[in-house]
This record gives structure tokens, sequence and C-alpha cells, in this order.
């Protein structure tokens, strides 16, 4: 039987795989990728549901990891003043 990662080792193999095809991306700024970690397979969307809709045709009983392609995070929470 196959050893699951934990969210650690997850997170870490989907960031090493990013790192790697981060070059392929750069006509696709702000645009989202989801990888599946143990293949290394991504699909690239307009936005979160976009890119998980494509991961989930190829993949559907798998867990994906996302990144904003160009930025350092996916989402950013600010406090908004009324």
């Amino acid at each position: 039987m196959k050893k699951l990662l934990d969210k650690e080792e997850f997170t870490e193999k989907g960031k090493a795989i990013y790192k790697k095809l981060k070059p392929k991306f750069k006509k696709d700024k702000g645009k989202i990728v989801a990888i599946e970690v143990e293949s290394g397979n991504y699909f690239i969307g307009d936005d979160e549901l976009d890119a998980a809709q494509k991961a989930r045709s190829k993949f559907p009983d798998k867990i994906f990891v996302f990144f904003r392609i160009g930025y350092p995070v996916v989402h950013k929470f600010r406090k908004v003043f009324l």
C-alpha cells in the first residue's frame, strides 16, 4: 500500500514541483495552477474553480495544491474600513 503524505510533506512537494514549473508560466501571471503532487500533472485556470474543474476531470479522487502564478499567495486578506 502506498504511504500517504502528511500535509506538510504534501505542501512541500507541491512547492518543489511549482518551483520547477515556474519558468513555463511566464505568460500566465495571475492565473491559478492546480498541481497533482503524485504525478506532477498541473492544470491552469482563470480562477480556483476553473483550475479545480480541469484537474478533477482527469483526477477525480485526488487532492491538489494551488498557486497563483507570479504571486506569493493565492488569496490576500486585508482589513476593509467602511
